[in-house]
Order: structure tokens, then C-alpha cells, then sequence
């Protein structure tokens, strides 16, 4: 039999991975926000967005979440004109980064959220487990 907790614990588990690694890519993201090329024309960072599946776990059954893969966003680079930059081109225009702050930031909020609310599911996970300990030792 299946301990229910432990599964819980597991899913959460996996949630916390999962929102892990998206706020790592939505810090990458806003580190760079602002890193256009260093030649005229050369191409700025581009955003990168991550996609998340459901698998299945053989042994419980449960749904766990994975990340599928971080993909770059295609949405276009924005244009600033600025003929002193490095990597202006002969129009003396500069191609930035795809990143929109405010995106971002709602994006990290909201796996700061998730990530938050996994990680109570695992506290609460353990600490019904501790009193089912602590009732079958006061038995």
C-alpha cells in the first residue's frame, strides 16, 4: 500500500523543482534585459519561457509536474534608435532583448506563489507525519 502522505510529499516535491527552475530562467531573463550584441546587426538576448508537462509516476500513480523544455520566446526584438552604440547598424539603430520587465516580474511572483504553497503541502505532509509517529508511540 501507497502512503498517502508520501505521495503528497512527492508531488509537491516535484513542484518545487519545477517553479525552481522557472524562476531560474525568469532571473536569467531579467539579468540580461538589457544585452544587446557587442557587433553592428549582431543579434540581442533573447527571452526564454518554460513549458511544463504532467507525468505520471509508475509506482504512485500520482501526477507529478516536470519541465518539458525552455524554449526562446519569438517575439520580435524591440528597436531603439542610438547611432553611438556598438551594435548599432548602418541605420544606426539597435536591436534589445525581447524581455519585458513587467512580464518578468508577474512571472516570478507567481512561481514565488506556487513555490510558496508547494512548500506548505510538504510542511503539513511532515507534520502529520510526525503526529501519526507521536500517536502510535503514545499507544
Amino acid at each position: 500500500m501507497i502512503d498517502p502522505i508520501k505521495v503528497a510529499i512527492q508531488v509537491a516535491s516535484s513542484g518545487l523543482e519545477a517553479q525552481s527552475r522557472r524562476m531560474l530562467v525568469v532571473s536569467e531573463n531579467l539579468a540580461n534585459a538589457t544585452s544587446t550584441g557587442n557587433t553592428p546587426g549582431a543579434e540581442p538576448y533573447t527571452r526564454k519561457t518554460v513549458s511544463f508537462e504532467s507525468v505520471i509516476d509508475d509506482m504512485s500513480g500520482a501526477n507529478l509536474v516536470k519541465v518539458d523544455r525552455v524554449d526562446t520566446d519569438k517575439k520580435p526584438y524591440r528597436i531603439e534608435y542610438d547611432p553611438s552604440h556598438p551594435a548599432a547598424d548602418a541605420n544606426g539603430n539597435v536591436k534589445l532583448p525581447n524581455v519585458d520587465m513587467l512580464v518578468e516580474l508577474a512571472d516570478m511572483r507567481e512561481s514565488n506563489r506556487s513555490y510558496e504553497a508547494n512548500l506548505q503541502v510538504v510542511k503539513q505532509a511532515r507534520a502529520l507525519s510526525s503526529m501519526t509517529i507521536d500517536l502510535l508511540r503514545s499507544s
